[in-house]
């Protein structure tokens, strides 16, 4: 065991002493350095050639005929073998030096170091500073052979002038001072695993990239301004991501922010950014292609949830679009309607559009992205979701209704759009959020005109979304004379016209055409006039339907037949329930005075709507 001890004793007192030696030698030789320093630029020209070359160069170094040092040390890099020299590597790295003489072995000849940094070339060139062989340190390999000192220990405490110092100072006076020789940098720790990161070194890359940047933005030193746009495009995500924040924590505008993110997206699928014209056809990729950037753009929507960086809404439809296309996960598509909805008052037409249309903007093929996006905006405006709560016309909520009604109004010409579907789009806002139908019911008509075929049950599940009595004077006139409406909508509107006529002219026929100021008291005897005698109208009506109802009735049990019989009692029936039903809205509490009755504030009238059995658009 004493004998082992000595060794070891004369190995380390000895190193100094080699070292000297192995100068002269270099001195001595001066054709063998050429021959190293022309290895090494034939290795960095080269990196291509493989770990056997590598092999072959340390070789030629090691087993030089001008040197003829026999080896007593095997090292390991994965399939790599490098023959070296024990005193040599103990004298630089620490970590080898731990490895001989902790060993168990009494005469350790082979050691492994699969798990250093960089791999076989980063060890190659850290052995080349051990041995005293020039190589050039560049932004390229600058950051494993900073990782792979840090892995060896080749530290200022083993030996003066080490690798590690030699790699800070480069950083420090090269490589971390231009924004390129950083992003670099960089890139080169993507691949160095978590080493990188605890030594520090991308936190300072990031450091310099971001506070460059922001320079870059303020105050351009070339041309384009945003020529370093491309470089940071180049990244992972995870790099992306810290530098945006890092950016964010400096100051950058919200603009600079969104243009290193757009950067990113049209790099990761150019297809899909189309600024100018977003209803492109579009390739369709193989699988691997649409996979990697279906991933890609999960990167994107987590980058944009993460960094909480404020982008315009027509960028995140075209996200969405994007990830409709490519079947992206549910949570990236979840998340960007959240977006989207969040700011959905800027919403265009075009942008729903967008959403909605396939790539050719040819054909509706998701709608159910929209409907989603418009119950996250109504149940962010206090009501519940398709209409459950009470929603004020806000201009928020008026400004998006209107975008939404001129959507349903685009997407209700395609001919393969469903009743159902349709139906249930345009329902997907709230009554209350409208104070006025009447781009609701272009949208209707549309819909009735480009599909001819429907039979009365789909038209009228059609105009289920429509409250007729929500109508302008000149929509209900429209309606009025429409063909393709179904009949109970025509009757309820002319109904509502004829009821306010009536009043209107009770109303004038109870007061002075020229009275003088009345006072509170006068306008509310005239206005129990004006009741009085529309109550008294309401109940000769209701006795001559009944007496009709009667007539109907004996009709039906006298069982004639007939077809002309059996139509006019159809017709008859229907007017008979229309308007009987409607006598009930004055005693559900509904005001008698329909003269009085805000156009614009129907939230006294009934909805009208499809009502069970069958029964459509009977006022309730």
């Amino acid at each position: 065991m004493w004998c082992q001890k000595i060794v070891c004793a004369i190995i380390i007192f000895s190193v100094i002493f080699m070292v000297d030696g192995l100068k002269k030698l270099t001195k001595c030789f001066p054709s063998t350095i050429k021959r190293f320093i022309s290895s090494d630029m034939a290795n960095s020209s080269a990196i291509s050639q493989g770990l056997s070359s590598a092999m072959e160069r340390t070789g030629q170094w090691v087993f030089s005929h001008d040197v003829q040092l026999p080896t007593d040390l095997v090292i390991n890099v994965g399939d790599a073998t490098f023959p070296l020299h024990k005193f040599i590597l103990m004298a630089k790295s620490g970590y080898i030096r731990a490895k001989i003489l902790g060993s168990n072995n009494s005469d350790p000849t082979r050691v492994d170091l699969s798990q250093i940094p960089g791999g076989a070339q980063t060890f190659e060139k850290a052995i080349k500073f051990c041995y005293g062989v020039n190589f050039q340190i560049t932004v390229y390999n600058v950051a494993a052979l900073r990782c792979a000192a840090g892995y060896l220990e080749m530290t200022e405490w083993v030996c003066d002038g080490n690798l590690t110092k030699r790699t800070e100072e480069f950083l420090g006076q090269v490589a971390l001072k231009t924004l390129l020789g950083a992003v670099t940098v960089l890139k080169s720790c993507e691949g160095l695993g978590l080493v990188a990161e605890e030594i520090g070194l991308v936190q300072r890359c990031v450091e310099v990239i971001s506070l460059k940047a922001c320079n870059e933005q303020n105050f351009p030193t070339c041309t384009p301004t945003d020529w370093w746009l491309p470089e940071l495009t180049s990244l992972t995500n995870s790099s992306l991501q810290q530098i945006l924040l890092s950016m964010k924590t400096h100051g950058a505008s919200s603009k600079t922010l969104f243009a290193i993110i757009t950067a990113f997206a049209e790099k990761s699928f150019p297809e899909f950014i189309h600024p100018k014209n977003s209803a492109l056809p579009l390739p369709d990729p193989s699988p691997a292609i649409r996979t990697h950037q279906a991933s890609l753009l999960n990167s994107i929507t987590h980058l944009l949830k993460s960094t909480s960086i404020p982008v315009p809404i027509s960028f995140l439809c075209l996200l969405l679009r994007a990830a409709i296309f490519l079947n992206s996960s549910n949570n990236s598509k979840r998340e960007l309607e959240v977006q989207i909805a969040a700011c959905l008052d800027q919403v265009s037409v075009g942008d729903l559009l967008v959403i909605a249309l396939d790539c050719s903007g040819q054909r509706v093929v998701d709608i159910d992205s929209v409907r989603r996006i418009i119950g996250l905006f109504v149940e962010k405006q206090g009501g519940g979701l398709y209409g459950g709560g009470v929603v004020g016309c806000s201009a928020t909520v008026q400004q998006v209704t209107k975008t939404f009604d001129a959507f349903v109004g685009e997407i209700a010409a395609d001919e393969d759009l469903g009743v159902s579907k349709f139906a249930g789009v345009a329902g997907a806002l709230p009554e209350s959020a409208r104070r006025f139908d009447d781009d609701l019911y272009r949208a209707v008509d549309i819909y009735l005109k480009a599909h001819p075929g429907l039979d009365e049950i789909e038209r009228e599940k059609v105009c289920s979304v429509l409250n007729p009595l929500r109508l302008s004077y000149e929509a209900r006139l429209h309606a009025s004379q429409n063909k393709r409406l179904p009949l109970q909508v025509v009757l309820h509107a002319l109904y509502y016209d004829q009821l306010k006529l009536r009043s209107t002219a009770t109303f004038n026929d109870n007061i002075d055409p020229t009275p003088p100021p009345l006072s509170t008291a006068t306008t509310a005897r005239s206005r129990a006039v004006a009741d009085a005698s529309l109550m008294k109208e309401n109940e000769e009506l209701r006795s001559e339907l009944t007496r009709m109802k009667l007539y109907l009735s004996d009709l039906e049990m006298t069982k004639k037949v007939g077809s002309g019989i059996k139509k006019s009692n159809t017709f008859l029936a229907s007017v008979s329930r229309t308007l009987g039903r409607a006598e009930s809205v004055q005693a559900k509490g509904y005001p008698r005075d329909t003269l009085n009755i805000d156009e614009g504030s129907m939230g006294s009238v009934a909805r009208v709507g499809v009502g069970p059995g069958g029964e459509a658009f009977s006022i309730s």
